[in-house]
């Protein structure tokens, strides 16, 4: 059920949601873009940048209809339904809200801001316009997340008690908007949300406090190596996520009578299958693991096409602003327990994360 302030667009369920990208990141042009080019109902007719022959080279090689030299044009494009807002992330509560009260509904690349107050505005902008504004954790629309989530609720590996997680790169780029700290760089924000938000999720439940230990690069001051532990009210969520450590990624979840393993939990290949593995623990080394596979799908994909239901009224975003508001608020105070070199409690805001809705 959709949030009761946001009134989706005007339509009929079949009708194509017209999307426009502000800017040509990577991100968007080499994976968003083609993945809501393979449905019907995601058709991108129109990508801006401040460098116009960028966006006209983007909108030659994917066949885009309109390229514009300036985001304020894409905004302004009456043609244009949705926008996906893949900026840095110091512009990414800027430009949703002026996209937001220009009548244009928003999904925004994570993290949603810079903190949980600047998020805020985002709220206030949706309701104010009577528009969708959603987190793209396109994690949260892959089938095998929802299947993880269906097996703890049916008690397969008895009581959840802990989300286990690592998510690692390698990239020392003083150019990299991710060596940027003013600009909402470093290895937390750029891929430790992901374990967070999942835990999170998969407990249906916020931490009281967290805790963590980050080691910051000596020469862009952005944090490379955060190492966090999350207190919930059932258990704990612990994961790593590093700027500059080697390339992995991995999740585990664990109960009082069995454990399931995530291979590929967040760029999961849009071209092969994916592979989750049960295990009641009765053999050491996985040897008693059930695997279980899952056709390769494109998580992009599904994640606008959930969005683009939402806006002609069927179901609801995969992940609501409240719940972002809630992630961000995690991550608010995990640097803050680096500092103070204690446990500290997220701040709550008088927002409610709506119950989790499990993609199909």
């Amino acid at each position: 059920m959709r949030h009761a302030t946001v009134e989706p667009g005007s339509g009929t369920a079949d009708r194509p949601v017209r999307w426009g990208v502000l800017g040509a990141a990577n991100i968007a042009v080499n994976k968003v873009i083609p993945a809501m080019q393979l449905g019907t109902h995601t058709p991108v007719v129109a990508i801006a940048s401040r460098d116009r022959s960028r966006a006209e080279a983007a909108a030659r090689r994917l066949g885009i209809p309109r390229a514009y030299g300036s985001y304020e044009e894409l905004v302004a494009d009456p043609d244009v339904d949705a926008i996906y807002n893949p900026l840095p992330n110091h512009l990414h509560v800027p430009w949703s809200v002026r996209a937001a009260d220009a009548g244009k509904h928003v999904l925004c690349e994570k993290p949603i801001a810079l903190n949980a107050r600047e998020a805020l505005e985002l709220i206030a902008a949706r309701d104010r316009a009577h528009v969708l504004i959603a987190e793209a954790f396109m994690v949260r629309a892959h089938p095998q997340w929802a299947a993880v989530r269906e097996l703890i609720a049916e008690g397969r590996i008895g009581d959840l008690r802990v989300v286990s997680g690592h998510f690692s790169y390698f990239r020392r780029d003083p150019v990299d908007i991710r060596s940027n700290p003013d600009w909402g760089g470093g290895a937390l924000m750029d891929v430790g949300c992901y374990p967070i938000t999942l835990s999170r999720w998969l407990f249906g439940e916020e931490p009281d406090a967290v805790t963590a230990v980050i080691e910051r690069d000596p020469d862009f001051d952005v944090d490379r190596l955060v190492s966090g532990l999350l207190r919930f009210p059932s258990g704990q969520g612990v994961f790593t996520c590093a700027g500059q450590l080697v390339p992995h990624q991995r999740m585990q979840i664990f109960g009082t009578e069995g454990r399931i393993d995530v291979e590929i939990p967040f760029n999961a290949p849009p071209d092969r299958s994916c592979r989750i593995f049960v295990d009641d623990g009765s053999q050491f080394g996985g040897r008693s693991a059930e695997a279980i596979e899952f056709p390769a799908v494109n998580q992009y994909h599904l994640q606008a096409e959930r969005f683009s239901e939402a806006v002609r009224g069927i179901g609801q975003v995969p992940v609501p602003l409240e719940d972002a508001v809630a992630n961000m608020a995690v991550i608010d105070a995990l640097f803050r327990s680096a500092e103070s070199d204690r446990w500290e409690s997220p701040e709550r805001y008088d927002v409610i994360v709506p119950a989790a809705r499990v993609p199909r």
